[in-house]
């Protein structure tokens, strides 16, 4: 049972899909199907159920979980004691959003590899409501995410920068928007992309609670991406970061409504697991980000 046996069955414990698990590897399905044969024949337990719409822990993968996450820690412990001239090396796990990886990581992640070569970083992008379970479940060492509500007591949040929310419609497309007798936007007739989780979700259902409305939803999508693709498609109006927009390939195919309300804007930080501060690695980034200072454009 080798190390990098132990940091598969761990990604697959956190992703709870073999197809994802093994291209975030870099492996084949059948391989990575086959290394967990192994690990349970080890084991002597099974690991996870699984058929073909989904894959679970099972009792004792859940507890053979907590023994791979001590493992891999106290095996990076070593490899820092054992590193020569106090040179960094080892690996880094990161995840953001696409957008996060174009606008906010370049000047952080520029700076650290000049500074620790030698470190392997890893970058994985994918729905941004997604990197706090990310760094729940240990499948990143540091992710970037937007500031929840209630931050859990274990994790460490760094502020980046912010980024306010807006709506949008489609510029193509200028009857999607239906309007009301005063000219205002019907905010019920008109239909919504509206993100299926994450924080954006939450402070869409809170302004439709607070002024009554019952959307006219047209769809549920993961990723603000997805929301601008669809809105500029004329299927309905969204709520995105601006941020977003700016680094979307497709800005001049939305517009941002105007006299819309505002929302509370997202403040994006780095995040990480205040045990994790005590890597070397990860502590080095953490130093490093925030000697940049928060970014205001």
């Amino acid at each position: 049972m080798d190390i990098r046996a132990l940091k598969l069955f761990r990604h697959l414990a956190g992703s709870l899909h073999f197809a994802r698990t093994s291209m975030a590897c870099n492996m084949t399905p059948s391989a990575l199907t086959r290394m967990i044969q192994r690990l349970e024949a080890d084991v002597g337990e099974r690991l996870f159920v699984r058929d073909n719409r989904s894959v679970e822990l099972t009792h004792a993968g859940l507890a053979f979980k907590k023994y791979a996450d001590d493992v891999i820690r106290r095996w990076e412990t070593l490899q820092e004691e054992l590193s020569e001239d106090e040179v960094l090396q080892g690996e880094l796990s990161l995840f953001c959003s696409v957008t996060a990886a174009y606008a906010i990581l370049p000047n952080i992640i520029n700076t650290y590899r000049q500074a620790h070569p030698k470190v392997q970083i890893h970058l994985e992008t994918g729905d941004p409501a997604r990197a706090l379970d990310k760094l729940r479940n240990r499948d990143a060492d540091v992710v970037i995410a937007a500031m929840p509500r209630h931050l859990d007591k274990g994790i460490e949040f760094m502020e980046l920068t912010a980024s306010p929310l807006v709506f949008i419609g489609p510029r193509r497309f200028p009857g999607t928007i239906l309007y009301r007798e005063d000219k205002k936007i019907d905010w019920e007739k008109t239909p919504f992309i509206i993100p299926d989780t994450g924080l954006s979700r939450e402070r869409l259902d809170i302004w439709f609670a607070e002024n009554q409305i019952l959307p006219n939803v047209y769809s549920q999508v993961s990723g603000h991406e997805a929301i601008i693709a669809l809105v500029s498609l004329g299927c309905g109006i969204g709520l995105i970061p601006r941020l977003v927009l700016e680094k979307s390939p497709v800005p001049k195919d939305v517009i941002v409504l105007e006299k819309a309300p505002e929302l509370p804007a997202f403040i994006l930080g780095l995040c990480t697991l205040r045990k994790n501060l005590s890597n070397a690695r990860i502590k080095a980034l953490w130093t490093l980000a925030g000697g940049q200072g928060k970014d205001s454009s």
